[in-house]
């Protein structure tokens, strides 16, 4: 009965971690860019030290992989609203100043005259910060280009060019979710990521070129690829099986209560 109850309640312990995902996507479906994250596995350790050795600890491989489904895709016909085309993230920095990633792509102009998006995260260009020059329009180009033009000369004068944003293909890199939300490269070394949690200390990490060229389509924002409907459910089943948990541990408790009066009785 022992090991009976202490596995049950371990596995609604490891359970926790997913919820807290879940509960994370739940509350991201309206955030622009938001992906969801990959479900996570758990994997029976044999527990060390005395005590029965048949007992077994049911433990959550602890990561959090993101998935670049792409979500549903809004047209705002705002020159600075940008959607990454395929696995194309883009590089911003974090608030510690670490080179991250994104698919939040509704960018504006900030007071310092440079370029961040919603979040507040400064937008990464092939040669640092991007700044528009002053009472100039900003336009974006599929290959990342962004342009100024005089609003005053807007049919006549020729865009200048002040940047390119970093723009990088993850189809073939794995990419997790950092503690602020922003992405960066999984660690190759699953041992060591198991063993610390959110991948262990990284930082100003790239994304290595890809056989795909990254590019983005101007005008339009993409959605969060967390299906409602799906989270529901999946949230559903999380509280049927925590409450099929607790009805365990509780008929384990009778079961222990019965045999020991049995005993007393004889």
């Amino acid at each position: 009965m022992d090991r009976l109850a202490f596995t049950v309640l371990m596995g609604s312990s490891e359970a926790n971690h997913p919820r807290q995902q879940l509960s994370n996507e739940l509350a991201n479906l309206s955030t622009i860019g938001f992906k969801r994250s990959f479900t996570n596995v758990m994997k029976s350790l044999k527990v060390a030290g005395p005590g029965f050795d048949s007992r077994f600890q049911p433990t959550n491989l602890v990561f959090d992989r993101v998935s670049l489904t792409p979500g549903p895709l809004m047209a705002t016909a705002n020159p600075l609203d940008i959607a990454m085309n395929g696995s194309t993230v883009l590089g911003v920095s974090a608030s510690n100043g670490d080179l991250a990633f994104t698919r939040r792509g509704d960018l504006r102009v900030n007071s310092a005259g440079q370029l961040e998006n919603g979040a507040g995260h400064l937008v990464r260009g092939q040669n640092g910060p991007i700044t528009a020059p002053p009472g100039y329009v900003l336009e974006i180009a599929g290959d990342g280009s962004v342009n100024a033009t005089s609003p005053d000369k807007a049919k006549t004068s020729v865009p200048l060019l002040v940047g390119r944003l970093l723009l990088r293909d993850a189809s073939a890199t794995p990419l997790e979710r950092r503690e602020d939300g922003l992405l960066r490269p999984m660690s190759k070394n699953l041992a060591a990521q198991t063993a610390t949690p959110q991948g262990g200390a990284q930082t100003d990490q790239d994304i290595a070129d890809g056989d795909v060229t990254p590019a983005i389509t101007s005008g339009t924002l993409e959605g969060s690829n967390v299906t409602s409907f799906e989270a529901m459910t999946r949230l559903i089943d999380f509280n049927r099986s925590f409450e099929a948990h607790i009805k365990m541990i509780k008929d384990v408790s009778s079961l222990e209560e019965t045999g020991a009066s049995m005993i007393k009785a004889s």
